[in-house]
């Protein structure tokens, strides 16, 4: 019994040892018979055809689909350091915009100041910019940048824009401060142009939401005056120097006493955005008593020089300075 045992063993042994090169021997074995007896390969050929071609096509589009997911990560990759490069382009692009536009908007202020201090050149003048205001949206009251170290003084009038803005109502050594003729408290001295005809232009901060002022006063005995009169400063004002354009009639009605009429007056001024204004530095006193200097006349139509003249001869005369003052309002 214990001798078969052994010879199990041995046996199993024995495959387990060489099996692998029994077989190895016996496909060699069979390749070399093939190849002497000329037997054709093709079987062979096939068989590994089938077992292997598969694998291979297998094996390839693992490799393709490996190929194009690498392709597609790097691709997005390079799509977002593309995308970089375009936002930080666009906020360079975004801020020289950004420049630009305050560019031009500094150059119109600019330009219409410009055209201002033309158009009332005869007035000395001190260029402002306003540094604070009272709360709410409109400059009603504001204070400016210049005081009496420039020679700015209470009742100087202030224009920007195209029109007057206002008036000094106090005057630090380097700061003023404004009353705007949109103030509910301001009353302006006014006339019409075509027929000098007079009127008080009062504040109303609630009608200036659609840009206009309300006049009131108006004695317009042959009724000429019309929708697109010129209102500007009267000669006749006690604060205001005469001939500074307040605005535009657009809208004129009759009062029950049939002898004045109230209406409207479109400004010509964007009292929401105020920056810069001029302040006229000779007060309407200095032009009553004589002694203000004023290089002639400040009218840009026909006009003759009255004004200039008055400028020359001011010795203390009120008759060369009412002069003066309507050459100012045929200006207005």
């Amino acid at each position: 019994m214990k001798n078969l045992k052994k010879k199990f063993r041995f046996r199993i042994n024995l495959k387990s040892k060489h099996l692998l090169a029994i077989m190895t021997l016996f496909c060699l074995s069979c390749i070399v018979a093939t190849f002497a007896s000329g037997i054709s390969t093709a079987p062979l050929q096939e068989t590994a055809g089938i077992v292997i071609v598969p694998f291979e096509k297998s094996i390839e589009k693992i490799g393709s689909m490996v190929r194009s997911i690498r392709d597609s990560f790097k691709d997005k990759q390079d799509l977002l350091f593309e995308n970089e490069e375009l936002k930080a382009e666009l906020d360079s692009l975004t801020t020289q915009n950004n420049k630009l536009i305050q560019d031009q908007g500094e150059y119109q202020r600019l330009k219409e100041l410009y055209n201002l201090d033309q158009t009332y050149e005869d007035y000395p003048k001190v260029a402002a910019t306003i540094i604070s205001k009272d709360p709410g949206n409109w400059y009603d009251t504001f204070m400016i940048n210049k005081g009496s170290d420039d020679g700015i003084r209470v009742d100087n009038n202030v224009i920007a824009g195209k029109g007057l803005v206002g008036i000094v109502t106090e005057v630090g050594s380097s700061w003023a401060t404004v009353r705007s003729i949109i103030d509910d408290s301001s009353s302006v001295s006014a006339m019409t142009v075509s027929t000098s005809d007079n009127c008080i232009v009062n504040g109303d901060l609630e009608l200036i939401d659609e840009g206009k002022l309300r006049f009131e006063q108006l004695y317009d005995q042959e009724n000429k005056v019309t929708v697109g009169e010129r209102i500007v400063t009267s000669n006749i004002s006690e604060k205001f120097v005469e001939g500074l354009f307040i605005g535009y009639v657009s809208e004129v009605q009759v009062d029950s006493n049939n002898l004045t009429k109230t209406g409207t007056i479109v400004t010509p001024v964007d009292f929401l955005h105020l920056k810069d204004v001029f302040v006229i530095t000779v007060n309407k006193q200095d032009l009553v008593d004589g002694t203000a200097q004023v290089e002639g006349n400040s009218d840009s139509g026909s006009s003759d020089s009255t004004s200039g003249d008055s400028s020359q001869e001011s010795s203390g005369s009120t008759d060369s300075s009412a002069a003066d003052g309507q050459e100012g309002a045929d200006e207005g």
